[in-house]
């Protein structure tokens, strides 16, 4: 059975700390729905110091900030955005209305309908996730949704230019430069100033997680979103810098960000901890980095690659980096992942920045029965039927008169006989 050489020390050991999490997003929703703006700018100014005349950046405000950033960086966000794009297109496109005639005179279909509205919260408190304004807009405009809210926390005292500059490319219809629990809550909620959402979408700290999983109901959701995680599968072809290079790009995330090395090589096992060390001497973000591989860290050794499979699927990991020989084995092998980056040529980082799939990914183990964020996200399956002739109207009467009897429905039964009688079924007499 696996063996681990490194345990997570502090791994499930959160739940104190999402019990104050717990409390204090309630207390901010409840405040945001009594209180709307004033709350919002209120919660504003003790979070984050933050409180200018209008939260929303005007068309000159936008261009002003857009205007600020380097030719390369606007080249780089829109490079970003078009991998992004094409590939939701492609998603788009498989996504089909159908319409079928099932029985003589019973037509059935389901149309794709994108959502009216949606909030998108990209967030920027430790780093300015430009990226995640790419994965977020750029997707829901894809799909056909009507009208974009964006909102992005101020940095480092002010709006982030290259990250409203993403968000304004991307096809952002307004941008609020608000962040935290308020910002979601105003745009699920709605204020004077925030029209109501039907849907939030995007990542954030464990209190913007909070605050999605609260409102969750009032509004639909991408999904539920933990510290973002990594696994490496890794067989004695893989070297030991990539190992550690990869697990701790991935903790530098936060201090609870669970990094998994998980190999069927004690030697790689060794040297990947080693390597890690010596990285953290070095890593610009080694402070945050070096307490999420303290606590969350785990080097688990395998028999053979069906054990390493069969871990990997019970981790139901965000980010699987597959370092083997025949890493497009694995493809087959396992079951449970947010998204699957194959052999050494790729890693998470394209993922989550450039690639063209969307970094918003399940995680604490929802990959088990979720997917991530994509374009299907933001539309609606809805179904319809057509009975077209009084004939079949009254064979499907039929059926479904006695189907409710056994139920007892007899209302339900009535709707059905009405059919019969009228349109001339074999039990129109009765």
């Amino acid at each position: 059975m696996p063996r681990h050489i490194k345990a997570a020390s502090l791994a499930g050991q959160r739940e104190e700390a999402d019990a104050r999490v717990r409390g204090t997003v309630e207390t901010i929703i409840a405040d945001v729905a009594k209180r709307g703006d004033e709350a919002v700018r209120e919660l504003s100014e003790r979070f984050d110091k933050w409180s200018p005349p209008s939260f929303r950046l005007s068309d000159d405000e936008i261009a002003a900030l857009v205007a600020r950033v380097s030719p390369q960086a606007i080249a780089d966000i829109e490079f970003a955005q078009a991998q992004i794009r094409g590939f939701a297109e492609i998603q788009r496109a498989s996504l089909k209305d159908v319409e079928v005639e099932t029985l003589p005179g019973v037509v059935l279909g389901h149309r794709h309908i994108p959502v009216a509205t949606v909030g998108c919260y990209v967030p920027g408190g430790r780093y300015p996730m430009v990226a995640s304004a790419h994965m977020s807009i750029v997707t829901a405009r894809v799909a056909g949704v009507g009208h974009i809210t964006a909102c992005t926390p101020p940095n480092q005292g002010g709006p982030h230019p290259e990250t409203i500059a993403a968000m304004h490319l991307g096809g952002a219809d307004e941008i609020h430069v608000l962040g935290g629990v308020q910002a979601v809550a105003a745009m699920a909620l709605g204020t004077g100033t925030f029209r109501a959402v039907d849907m939030l979408v995007g990542p954030g700290n464990a209190y913007v997680a909070e605050a999605k999983r609260q409102l969750y109901g009032k509004v639909g959701i991408d999904l539920f979103a933990g510290p973002t995680e990594i696994l490496v599968i890794a067989d004695d072809s893989a070297d030991a810098e990539m190992c550690a290079t990869d697990l701790l790009g991935q903790a530098e995330h936060g201090p609870t960000s669970p990094a998994v090395l998980l190999t069927t090589s004690a030697t790689l096992a060794q040297a990947t901890l080693a390597e890690i060390d010596r990285q953290l001497g070095i890593l610009p973000t080694a402070d945050v980095a070096g307490v999420a591989w303290r606590d969350h860290g785990e080097v688990i050794l395998c028999a053979d690659d069906g054990e390493m499979a069969a871990e990997a699927d019970r981790l139901a990991s965000e980010h699987v980096e597959v370092l083997t020989r025949e890493p497009r084995a694995w493809l087959d092998r396992l079951q449970n992942y947010g998204a699957l980056f194959l052999g050494p040529e790729t890693n998470v980082a394209y993922g989550d920045k450039v690639i063209g799939t969307n970094h918003t990914l399940p995680t604490k183990g929802a990959a088990r029965y979720t997917g991530g964020l994509w374009v299907g996200k933001f539309l609606k399956t809805c179904t319809y039927q057509e009975v077209r002739t009084p004939e079949a109207s009254a064979m499907i009467g039929e059926y479904c008169s006695r189907l409710c009897a056994i139920e007892r429905f007899w209302g339900h039964k009535e709707q059905a006989d009405l059919r019969v009688r009228r349109y001339g079924g074999k039990n129109a007499a009765e």
